[in-house]
């Protein structure tokens, strides 16, 4: 993957994979700490601990159409490449998180890539799944929430074309108000 929004695609399909109805998401860019976080927390199924021990071996998975699971053991290897790491917990039950870190000014960080593009792709394409998505540069913050926009568009689905290109957007803007 040659972007931190591919990656995130793939963490948050293991979430919708795992039963979440709930999914947060959190990008934290910290140039000033020299830190950049990737975090996505799910309210699914869960794991239990020697599962979550096995996430980042390749040649492990629970799905059963392959014998490989790459998604996780490439993001960890990105944060570890950038001088950072990937923590993982969950619980049976009450669901998990994936939290990779990264050296922000690191020469080997993978670029952001479009999260307002991915966190959109996501929305739309899982309309009765609620997302949490908040955006950190320094100090300021900008939080979407599908179940606030839900209910500001009154019924319009998420997966309207107009709102989808709207919310793409509107997403893109505060993110980039942020930096200013």
């Amino acid at each position: 993957m040659n972007d931190l929004a591919l990656h995130l695609l793939d963490i948050v399909q293991n979430s919708i994979s795992a039963g979440a109805s709930l999914i947060t998401i959190l990008l934290d860019e910290q140039p000033l700490n020299d830190s950049l976080t990737l975090s996505v927390s799910d309210n699914g199924r869960g794991m239990a601990a020697e599962q979550v021990a096995k996430v980042t071996d390749p040649y492990f998975t629970s799905r059963t159409t392959r014998k490989v699971g790459l998604g996780i053991p490439l993001f960890k290897q990105s944060a570890e490449t950038s001088g950072g790491q990937l923590i993982m917990t969950s619980a049976l039950g009450v669901g998990t998180t994936t939290t990779a870190m990264f050296g922000y000014s690191h020469i080997d960080r993978l670029p952001i890539g479009n999260i307002p593009n991915a966190i959109i792709l996501l929305v739309s394409a899982n309309p009765d799944i609620d997302f949490i998505y908040t955006y950190r540069y320094n100090k300021e913050e900008y939080i979407f929430d599908t179940k606030e926009v839900k209910e500001a568009l009154e019924g319009t689905p998420l997966n309207e074309p107009t709102i989808i290109k709207y919310l793409e957007e509107m997403i893109e803007e505060n993110m980039k108000a942020l930096k200013i």
